[in-house]
């Protein structure tokens, strides 16, 4: 069983010293609530608090070094005295672009899928009038997936390529993780409007 003795608060310090964007601590606090539930919801639940520091750090090194992502998350992971385990669950979300270290187990493969498609997901849940995930459908969502025009910087190949590592089907992978974003968009919203001063 994997587990981590980096804290919470250690790992929010750490994502908001090198992360000043809302929209950073947003995406950052999303991957963590979608690696959460994915480990409750697949029989991981004693890993759920690793999955969840892989998701809330796995960006941690992307605003201030956008040309080193994933390559300089080592060194600033050492500041909170990350475990080799987390370190290459964050390295591996950038294979294939980023890194050659290939994400080898579930958890490892989920969050590498799951972090495209959270971008892909939010970008159409601000389109809706709602502007929210909540009374998304799955149909709705393939149909930004296949307009390559929208958010066309979320990469569908990492997404598809991060559902065949699993196993899944593509529609698995969306649904699963656009349920885990319902589930715990309200609180994510409220927290990263706390981190960043933004609360009403």
């Amino acid at each position: 069983m994997r587990e981590t003795k980096v804290t919470r608060e250690q790992a929010l310090d750490l994502l908001r010293k090198y992360n000043q964007e809302p929209f950073h601590i947003l995406h950052g606090l999303t991957v963590e609530a979608v690696m959460r539930w994915q480990a409750e919801h697949s029989g991981r639940e004693e890993e759920a608090d690793f999955w969840a520091m892989a998701g809330l750090l796995h960006d941690v090194d992307f605003e201030k070094y956008p040309e080193e992502h994933c390559l300089k998350a080592p060194e600033l992971l050492a500041e909170v005295g990350a475990e080799p385990e987390l370190v290459r669950a964050i390295v591996c979300h950038g294979y294939g672009h980023r890194v050659d270290v290939k994400p080898e187990d579930e958890m490892e493969k989920f969050l590498f899928a799951c972090d495209e498609l959270t971008g892909l997901i939010g970008a159409a849940a601000k389109m809706r009038p709602s502007k929210s995930c909540t009374d998304m459908e799955l149909s709705s969502l393939k149909k930004k997936f296949k307009d390559k025009r929208f958010a066309a910087g979320c990469s569908r190949d990492v997404i598809r390529n991060g559902a065949e590592m699993l196993g899944w089907t593509l529609d698995e992978l969306m649904e699963r993780t656009l349920e885990a974003m319902k589930a715990s968009e309200s609180a994510v919203n409220q927290e990263t409007a706390v981190l960043t001063g933004q609360e009403k």
